[in-house]
């Protein structure tokens, strides 16, 4: 989700990561550990289940459990900081950490910024509204509050598709957000499919997924744009887990077996990049 932040990065990195950088480990950015492997700092937001999530004060889901497997694969470490996920993004720019894993959607807004991966997911958009509301579409949100996560790309494509943004509210993560529909704070959330399908799943709702899916994108690893070398062992490591079968387990230990999002070979950056200007 999945996500387009608006990157106003001049103004954004001085600002965020000054709040955003209690979860960073001690042990310098892209150092090396006391094994002499490369160490990587790995930057994410624990509020998005099934991809990311803090269980018990451990950090699980797909992403996690993908680089993980990419570095094993690969020789190198990592570890890992926990922030905000809008401010994942100023973070890497700024070097505090060397990579973001979060359901990033490669659009060429983030390109300009920095590197990613080949994608590992397809994802889209869903809405999410209970029967009460009458939503049975996109296009019934207008006139409607729709919430979203701050920072992704449901924001991008509200604007773009005509609901005014006196309709859209804005939540710090998606949990609140969740949390806000079910009490009657807003009237339908705009979010990816794959964490609205978590929701309703595994919480106690009425909410349910309406409509179609929206505005297909695709997942990568935001990397550093100063370490090039470091998209490469992580592009080989993803190569190297779906040949040996490792990726598509992902899906069955993360995503309950769903596979719509899995991606059969390489898909770079350039290929699926999602256009926001």
């Amino acid at each position: 989700m999945k996500k387009i932040a608006l990157l106003f990065l001049a103004v954004l990195v001085a600002g965020v990561l000054a709040a955003c950088g209690e979860g960073k480990s001690e042990e310098g950015s892209g150092g090396t550990g006391s094994s002499d492997k490369l160490v990587i700092q790995v930057g994410t937001s624990p509020t998005y289940p099934p991809f990311e999530s803090d269980v018990n004060g451990e950090l699980v889901g797909f992403d996690i459990g993908l680089i993980k497997k990419i570095a094993e694969a690969e020789g190198f470490e990592v570890e890992f900081s926990t922030m905000q996920f809008d401010g994942l993004v100023p973070a890497l720019i700024a070097g505090q950490i060397d990579v973001v894993v979060g359901a990033i959607t490669i659009t060429d807004k983030r390109l300009e910024n920095v590197a990613f991966s080949n994608a590992y997911y397809k994802s889209g958009l869903s809405i999410l509204a209970k029967p009460s509301s009458g939503i049975t579409g996109f296009d019934d949100l207008q006139g409607k509050l729709v919430g979203i996560q701050k920072g992704t790309s449901s924001y991008n494509y509200l604007i773009a598709n005509g609901v005014e943004d006196r309709n859209i509210k804005q939540y710090a993560d998606i949990s609140t957000t969740y949390s806000s529909l079910d009490t009657g704070g807003i009237d339908a959330v705009l979010y990816d499919n794959p964490s609205n399908i978590n929701y309703i799943t595994t919480q106690t709702t009425d909410a349910e997924i309406v409509g179609d899916i929206l505005a297909g994108e695709y997942y990568g690893i935001a990397v550093n744009k100063k370490k090039p070398e470091l998209v490469e062992k992580i592009n080989a490591g993803l190569a190297k887990l779906q040949e040996n079968g490792e990726y598509e387990k992902l899906f069955d230990e993360y995503l309950n077996g769903e596979k719509n999002g899995l991606i059969e070979g390489v898909a770079k950056p350039e290929d699926v990049v999602i256009k926001v200007q």
